[in-house]
């Protein structure tokens, strides 16, 4: 093996570290969320705008991260947004007030969402190097990072405490990225930022772009909905502890990145459609079980069905976006990215009041039936199999 493979492997596992460490915050963060509502004396609804603001501190952030990793280099983003990053949470823990926290959360947003950005980037740098596929791996650390943090946290929050929790996560997290910066890959060049052509916004006027964008919308609103709500369901319809609630975004975390490492291979035997199919099947089955289920455990587990279901449903309708027919791929993605994130940015306010209004067990009910819907529409996601068999418009 040369040098410059044995460095593309080493990179390969360090943007995983990245992974991981980004997912462990965020894991760590669901088990701190109800904890804000005795905290600092609000509702749920306001808890729902709060995680609104951190949506758009996210998006926000994203929209001029490719400009920096354009000009600055992924490696370098990576690094710089990690240690931002690795701050969020205790931000967020300690903040005195409801104003501080808004900010706090708005800058959570922004550095993890770019840390995520960059390390997508990374991820596709070391690709190049290694002449093989590793993202969707990728994201399988990122939801293991999210089960540990999940699955730990309320163990932690419930004997040592909500602030020892933050500290003791960010130290952790901090670490593991301090020690995998070193062997990030370099970039073998500035990577270019796509601007669309004027013959690329015909893509966007095909209605079949919106129908995989209103199908990653689907598929990504449940994931948050299990993400910022769980524990809250769990707690207030079961009167499960803390330490308890805290399992169902865990398992739901660990079922998806099992999945996500398996996906690859999955779908290469099964094909995409039928992936997807059964996919939306699956997790629809799980949310209609813990919309339904008559104690905590069974709650948890049909949360983990639902993540074996979910895990695979955007990657998939993404690569049917960028193989679309008649349109570029970064028209096709953009389009169906941008209707997809838009579900992460306002669906955890919306089932904020969903819940205040019709309780957890029908919001989760609905959440479903959106993954059932996705599931009837898969055949839509043929193009995903057919990479290369059809030209696209010049990038």
């Amino acid at each position: 093996m040369t040098s410059e493979m044995q460095a593309a492997v080493r990179g390969r596992w360090a943007v995983a570290a990245m992974f991981l460490s980004n997912g462990f915050l965020f894991g760590s963060w669901a088990p701190q969320i109800p904890l804000l509502l005795p905290v600092h004396q609000i509702t749920e609804s306001t808890l729902g705008l709060l995680i609104l603001v951190l949506g758009l501190g996210a998006v926000a952030a994203m929209s001029f991260s490719g400009r920096l990793i354009a000009r600055y280099g992924s490696r370098r983003m990576v690094r710089i947004f990690a240690l931002l990053s690795s701050i969020t949470l205790v931000s967020v823990i300690f903040a005195p007030t409801v104003p501080v926290l808004a900010v706090m959360m708005a800058m959570m947003g922004a550095f993890l969402g770019t840390m995520d950005v960059s390390m997508n980037a990374n991820a596709v740098q070391v690709e190049r190097k290694l002449n093989r596929a590793i993202m969707s791996s990728s994201h399988g650390f990122w939801s293991l990072g999210g089960f540990l943090g999940g699955g730990i946290g309320g163990y932690l929050i419930s004997h040592v405490g909500r602030e020892p929790h933050a500290v003791g996560a960010s130290i952790i997290a901090l670490l593991v990225m301090l020690a995998a910066m070193p062997f990030l890959v370099s970039d073998e060049k500035a990577p270019a930022v796509s601007v669309p052509h004027k013959n690329q916004s015909a893509g966007t006027r095909d209605v079949a772009l919106y129908v995989l964008g209103l199908m990653a919308l689907f598929s990504m609103v449940p994931e948050g909905g299990v993400l910022d709500w769980a524990a809250l369901y769990l707690t207030k319809e079961h009167g499960s502890s803390l330490s308890t609630a805290s399992f169902a975004f865990a398992l739901f975390a660990g079922t998806m990145a099992l999945v996500r490492f398996l996906g690859d291979s999955v779908r290469n035997r099964f094909g995409a459609v039928t992936t997807l199919r059964i996919s939306g099947v699956v997790g629809a089955i799980g949310l209609m079980g813990a919309s339904a289920a008559p104690s905590d455990l069974i709650a948890i587990l049909c949360f983990g069905i639902a993540g074996l279901g979910v895990a695979n449903m955007v990657p998939i309708v993404l690569s049917a976006a960028g193989n679309h027919p008649g349109a570029s791929a970064g028209s096709g993605i953009a389009t169906v990215s941008m209707m997809g994130y838009a579900g992460i940015l306002f669906a955890p306010s919306a089932i904020g009041f969903a819940a205040e209004h019709i309780g957890y067990r029908m919001t989760y009910f609905v959440l479903a039936v959106l993954l059932a819907i996705v599931a009837t529409l898969a055949s839509r996601v043929a193009s995903a199999d057919r990479i290369g068999a059809h030209p696209h418009p010049a990038e």
